[in-house]
C-alpha cells in the first residue's frame, strides 16, 4: 500500500488525465485523513527500497516538485509530456508578449493585466518559478521599450546635423549636438527621480503588500474614473503645453510623482498615471503620450536591470528561450500598438479607456471575491 501510494503521489506526470488526477487526490485525501502518520511512515519506507526503486521514487518526487505538470483531458497519444509542456510554455510566452505589447502603451495597466493573466495561465519556469516570473514580467518590457526607440529614434537621439533645430554651435562638433533633445532627457531624468528612489528602497515591500487582485481592481476603477472626469472637464479647452520643449523641470517633476503612484500600486498603469498627471497640468494628449513613451525608456531599463541583478544572470536554456520569445513578441506588438495610439489620440480622447478600466476592474473584483483569482 505504501509503495503504491508513493507511485501514485510522486509519478503523476505521464499520460494521466484530469479524471485520474481527481481520483488520485480524493483517494490520497481519504487515506491521509485516516492515517495521520502515513507521511512519516512513507518516508521511513523509502529508506528500505532498492537502488532502482529509490531512483524512481526520487525522480517522481522531483517531477512532483517541478511546477510543470501536464494534466490533459485525454492521454497524450505517445507524446513526451515534458516535450508537450515545453510547447505549452512557448505558447504562454507568446501570449504574455502579446498582452505586454498591447497593455504597456495603452493606459490600461500592463502589470495589472500580467498579474491577471498569470492567475489564469500560470507561467511556471525553472527551479524557482516565482522568482523567474517576478523577473520575467518586468524584463519582458525591454522588448516593448525597444519599439519606442525604433519608432522615435530621430526625436530621442541627441546627435546629428540633420533636423538639428537647436545646435550647440553653428560649426564644428557643436553642430552635431542637439541641445533641445539633451534638455528633454534632463527633464525625463527629473521625472524618474521619485519612482527611482522609492522603487529601489521599497520594491519588495510594495510587491508583497499590493500585488493582489484587490489593489489591481481598485486602481483600475479609480484611474478609469479619473480619465473620464479629466477628459470631460477638458473637453473643448486648449492645452497649455502642446510641445515637448515647453515642458519645464517643475512640470517634469510633477509628472514623475504621478508615475510614482503606478510604481506603488499595480493596476494604476504607468502610462495611465503619467498621462492623467500631464493632462491635469495642461499638457496636450499627443505630447503627454510622447513624453510617457520617452519616460518609459530609463524607467524600464532601470527596473529590468534591478530584476536581472536580483535574479542573477545564470539562466537555463529554457528560461532564456522563454524570456527572449516574450520580448520579441512584445516588441513586434508594441510597434503596432504605438502607431495605433498616436493616430487614435489625434482624433479621440481617453474616455473609452476609462470605461474599459472600470468594467475590467469590476470583473476582477467580482472574480476575486468569488475565489476565481
Amino acid at each position: 500500500v505504501f509503495a503504491e501510494l508513493s507511485v501514485y503521489e510522486n509519478l503523476k506526470l505521464g499520460a494521466y488525465t484530469r479524471k485520474d488526477k481527481k481520483e488520485i487526490e480524493e483517494t490520497l485525501a481519504r487515506v491521509y485523513k485516516s492515517f495521520p502518520r502515513l507521511e512519516e511512515r512513507k518516508n521511513q519506507l523509502a529508506g528500505t527500497l532498492s537502488g532502482g526503486e529509490q531512483q524512481m521514487l526520487a525522480m517522481g518526487r522531483a517531477l512532483m516538485s517541478h511546477p510543470k505538470i501536464i494534466l490533459m483531458d485525454e492521454p497524450s497519444m505517445g507524446l513526451s509530456p515534458i516535450f508537450v509542456n515545453e510547447i505549452f510554455d512557448i505558447i504562454k510566452s507568446v501570449i504574455f508578449g502579446i498582452v505586454e505589447g498591447i497593455t504597456e502603451w495603452l493606459p490600461i495597466s500592463s502589470t495589472g493585466h500580467m498579474i491577471l493573466l498569470n492567475e489564469i495561465l500560470p507561467l511556471r519556469i525553472g527551479k524557482n518559478p516565482d522568482d523567474f516570473y517576478s523577473m520575467f514580467e518586468v524584463v519582458i518590457q525591454l522588448g516593448a521599450i525597444l519599439a519606442v526607440v525604433v519608432l522615435f529614434w530621430s526625436q530621442i537621439w541627441p546627435f546629428g546635423r540633420k533636423n538639428n533645430k537647436a545646435p550647440l554651435a553653428k560649426t564644428g562638433v557643436g553642430a552635431w549636438v542637439k541641445t533641445d533633445i539633451f534638455v528633454l532627457w534632463f527633464h525625463i531624468l527629473v521625472s524618474t527621480i521619485p519612482a527611482a528612489i522609492i522603487g529601489v528602497l521599497f520594491d519588495d515591500v510594495f510587491e508583497r503588500l499590493f500585488y493582489n487582485f484587490q489593489t489591481v481592481a481598485i486602481m483600475l476603477i479609480l484611474f478609469g474614473i479619473a480619465f473620464i472626469v479629466i477628459e470631460t472637464r477638458h473637453n473643448g479647452k486648449s492645452a497649455k503645453i502642446d510641445s515637448l520643449v515647453d515642458i519645464s523641470y517643475t512640470t517634469a517633476l510633477m509628472i514623475g510623482f504621478f508615475q510614482l503612484i503606478a510604481a506603488v500600486f499595480p493596476g494604476t498603469s504607468r502610462s495611465g498615471a503619467t498621462i492623467v498627471g500631464a493632462l491635469l497640468i495642461g499638457v496636450s494628449r499627443t505630447v503627454a503620450a510622447e513624453y510617457t513613451f520617452f519616460l518609459a525608456i530609463p524607467v524600464m531599463f532601470g527596473a529590468s536591470l534591478l530584476k536581472l541583478v536580483k535574479f542573477g544572470f545564470h539562466f537555463t536554456g529554457e528560461e532564456a528561450a522563454i524570456l527572449i520569445i516574450g520580448m520579441i513578441v512584445a516588441f513586434v506588438v508594441s510597434l503596432i500598438v504605438i502607431k495605433f495610439l498616436m493616430g487614435y489620440i489625434k482624433k479621440h480622447n481617453f474616455i473609452v479607456f476609462g470605461w474599459y478600466r472600470i468594467v475590467l476592474g469590476a470583473i476582477v473584483l467580482l472574480c476575486g471575491i468569488a475565489g476565481l483569482l
